[in-house]
Order: C-alpha cells, then sequence, then structure tokens
C-alpha cells in the first residue's frame, strides 16, 4: 500500500518551492533543493507532485482562480451598479454626487482587494514576470493582462460615451498605463519583507485615475482620504 502524503510537509515543501522560484526562476530551481530547505528527502517531493512544473502549476492555478474571481465580481458589480443607478451624467462629476461617490468607493474596494491578492502571491507574480521564460508558463501573466486591459478600456468607453471622462485620450492607453501600474505595483511587492498600506495605495491608484482622467475644465475636490473606503464597508456591514 503507498504511503500517504503528509499536508504538513506538502504545504512546507510548496512554501520551499516557492521561495526557491523566487530565487533562481522556475528553470533553475532544483528539487533537491527544495527539499533539503525543508528538511524532506527528494524522495517525500514526488509523495506530493511528479514535477517542479507541476507544483508550480498547482500553486498557479490557486492564484488565477482567485484573481479571475475578483475580474468576475468586479464587471458583476459595476453592472449592477448602472443597472440599479443609471449612467452617469456630467453634474455627478462636477458635484460629487452620491452616486458618483459610491462608484468611485466601489472601484477603490474593488483595487483593495486586489491589491491582497498581489501581495498575497507577489512571490508567484514575480515569478510568472521575471522567472518563467522558457518554460510553459512565461505567457501566463499576459492573459491577465489582456483581460483587465479589455475590462478597463470598456469602463472608460462607457464614462467617455457619457462624456464623465476626457476622450482625447483613447481608452486602450488609458487600460495599458491602469494595469501596467499594477505590473510594476507587483514587482515592487517582490521586494519587500513589510506589507505596505495597501489602503493608501488604492486610495492613491483611484486619486490618480480619478482626477487624471476628468473631462478639460473640470475642478477635482479635495476629499477626506478615507472617505471611499468607509462609506463602502459601512454601507456593506448595513446591507448584510
Amino acid at each position: 500500500m503507498a504511503r500517504p502524503a503528509d499536508p504538513h510537509a506538502r504545504a512546507a515543501l510548496i512554501a520551499a518551492a516557492r521561495a526557491e522560484f523566487v530565487k533562481k526562476g522556475l528553470r533553475g530551481a532544483r528539487i533537491e533543493d527544495i527539499t533539503a530547505a525543508c528538511g524532506l528527502s527528494k524522495g517525500a517531493f514526488y509523495l506530493h507532485s511528479s514535477s517542479k512544473e507541476a507544483l508550480f502549476g498547482e500553486v498557479v492555478d490557486e492564484f488565477m482562480s482567485a484573481m479571475n474571481q475578483l475580474i468576475d465580481q468586479r464587471l458583476e458589480e459595476t453592472e449592477r451598479f448602472f443597472a440599479e443607478h443609471g449612467s452617469l451624467e456630467a453634474r455627478d462629476v462636477t458635484e460629487r454626487s452620491e452616486r458618483y461617490e459610491r462608484l468611485v468607493a466601489m472601484n477603490t474596494e474593488a483595487d483593495l482587494r486586489t491589491l491582497e491578492l498581489m501581495w498575497a502571491y507577489r512571490d508567484v507574480m514575480h515569478v510568472l514576470l521575471r522567472g518563467s521564460q522558457g518554460t510553459d508558463f512565461e505567457s501566463l501573466i499576459w492573459g491577465i493582462v489582456d483581460r483587465e486591459v479589455s475590462r478597463v478600456t470598456q469602463e472608460f468607453q462607457r464614462l467617455q460615451a457619457d462624456h464623465v471622462s476626457r476622450s482625447d485620450v483613447p481608452p486602450t492607453v488609458i487600460g495599458s498605463l491602469i494595469v501596467g501600474t499594477y505590473l510594476l505595483l507587483a514587482q515592487q511587492m517582490s521586494q519587500m519583507e513589510q506589507k505596505p498600506d495597501l489602503e493608501a495605495w488604492a486610495r492613491s491608484i483611484h486619486r490618480l485615475i480619478r482626477e487624471g482622467s476628468l473631462p478639460p475644465g473640470t475642478t477635482a475636490s479635495r476629499l477626506p482620504q478615507t472617505r471611499a473606503l468607509s462609506r463602502t464597508r459601512s454601507t456593506s456591514r448595513s446591507g448584510s
């Protein structure tokens, strides 16, 4: 009878493998170094996975599944918002209407969820961006990038059609700019030992997006930094 795999050993193996992949890339990592780092034998490795690529693939699948869920959730929230509140108008932006602030708060909260996931899988993103060349994973991250650029592009196309976002910048450029910023932040995260203030990051990103994409002649008012996130959380608590 085959010996069952120890789940505690598996967790230690995955943690050691993720650290080794960051240091040496997927191709450079060796199974013997992974097992030595967590005190297991090379034979024990094969109780849990058929190869280092298969083990990395399992972790990537977890990350991809979580990221796709966040994207789907954001799309559903956006469609539900416009179905319930209608399209924005120019006065919503200039007057900072409640409808406009709800949309800003919703998007800021969604950005924070994305940043939290990126932090949890910052090592995986690092390997996908810089340590997976020459493997089956080297183009995987760009599938996520393309989907997000498409989502942001469609969102700004809607705002431009409603005349609440500047029309002199192609929405594909805005989408690429925003998603590219997230890629750079992911790379920065992989170099950090202490978790940054992701709420501040989310607020800053959205402040730049919001004020930089306003139609010409629109004055951006100064809002308290915590207003958008606190409103979203109080609304979600009251609705639960």
